[in-house]
């Protein structure tokens, strides 16, 4: 085999992966979003196989005294000195199809609760955000951050 031969070969054999990987990366729900009431924008982006999403931007992101704002409600004592702005709150997610994710979990820096969560796309620029306890699940619409 010559070296052209390998090189194409070694392509193809990547190309059998990059599928797994571009589903993520070309999905509607990866981008910036605005969460409800413009109070903070989460970015969503490919995160191994699955996507995560981090508090990138913060209407307030400081207390009165001129201090970051910290997960003071996280129930593990060391987490709570994570600033707010900085945090990952969407991760583990599965793609049901292309434009909603699944199985995923959602993190309440208010509350310091974790809840099951699922995403879909359901406009160009919408997308609902749903949490779940149980069987009794409640959404909000975030809408796409644009520069």
């Amino acid at each position: 085999m010559t070296s052209r031969s390998l090189s194409r070969l070694a392509i193809l054999a990547g190309l059998g992966l990059a599928p797994v990987a571009a589903s993520a990366a070309i999905d509607p729900v990866i981008g910036t979003w605005w969460t409800r009431e413009n109070e903070s924008r989460v970015q969503i982006a490919p995160c191994g196989e699955s996507i995560c999403g981090t508090i990138v931007w913060m209407k307030e992101p400081n207390k009165e005294d001129g201090t970051p704002k910290r997960d003071a409600n996280n129930p593990d004592e060391a987490a709570q000195q994570n600033t707010i702005l900085g945090l990952q709150i969407l991760h583990s997610f599965t793609l049901d199809k292309p434009g909603k994710w699944e199985d995923g979990k959602i993190y309440n820096p208010r509350n310091g609760k974790t809840y099951r969560s699922i995403l879909t796309v359901t406009g160009p620029d919408e997308l609902e955000v749903e949490g779940c306890v149980l069987f009794l699940c409640d959404g909000q619409t975030w809408t796409r951050f644009k520069e």
